[in-house]
C-alpha cells in the first residue's frame, strides 16, 4: 500500500509530460490556411476618386466610385449632340478595370446592334469619356493595391 502512494504520483508525473508538448506547425501550413480564409472576390477598400477619399464605409466607397463614373459618362455623352431617328431605350454594359496603379481602362463595351447603327460614335465617346477621367486610387486588399473589374450599365434613352 505504501508503494501504491509512491507509484501513483510517479505515474501522473510521467504521463503529464505529453500535455506540455506543442505541435509544430510549418509556416507553409499557416500560409495555406490563411489563403483559404481570404475572400478574393471582395476588397478592403474600393477604388476612389479625389471626391470619394473621405468616405469610410465600404458600401459608400463603392457608391461614390460608381456614381462619379456615371455622372462623368452622362455629362460627356450629353455634350455631344445625339440625334436619333426613332425612340430608343436601351442599356449598354461597360466592362472596365482599375489597375493596381489606379489607371482606368475599358475592357469591353456591349451594346445592341440597333444602338450601334443609330449612334455609330457612341463607343468612341464612351472610351474618350473614360480616358478623360482623372486617375483614381486603386482598390486595396490587405494593404496591397489590387486590380479590380466592374460592369457599369449605361442607360440610353431618347425622346
Amino acid at each position: 500500500m505504501k508503494y501504491l502512494f509512491l507509484f501513483v504520483p510517479f505515474l501522473l508525473l510521467a504521463s503529464s509530460c505529453q500535455f506540455f508538448e506543442t505541435e509544430k506547425v510549418s509556416s507553409e501550413e499557416i500560409y495555406n490556411e490563411e489563403i483559404k480564409t481570404i475572400d478574393w472576390k471582395d476588397v478592403d477598400r474600393y477604388p476612389s476618386f479625389s471626391n470619394c477619399e473621405n468616405t469610410l464605409e465600404k458600401p459608400e466607397q463603392k457608391d461614390c466610385f460608381i456614381n462619379t463614373i456615371n455622372t462623368h459618362l452622362y455629362r460627356s455623352i450629353s455634350k455631344d449632340d445625339m440625334v436619333a431617328v426613332r425612340e430608343i431605350y436601351d442599356t449598354i454594359k461597360v466592362n472596365f478595370e482599375v489597375g493596381s496603379n489606379g489607371q482606368l481602362s475599358i475592357l469591353e463595351i456591349k451594346m445592341d446592334t440597333l444602338l450601334e447603327r443609330e449612334f455609330p460614335d457612341l463607343e468612341k465617346w464612351l472610351i474618350q469619356s473614360i480616358d478623360s477621367l482623372q486617375p483614381v486610387a486603386p482598390a486595396y486588399k490587405r494593404g496591397i493595391p489590387v486590380k479590380t473589374q466592374f460592369t457599369l450599365p449605361v442607360i440610353i434613352k431618347t425622346n
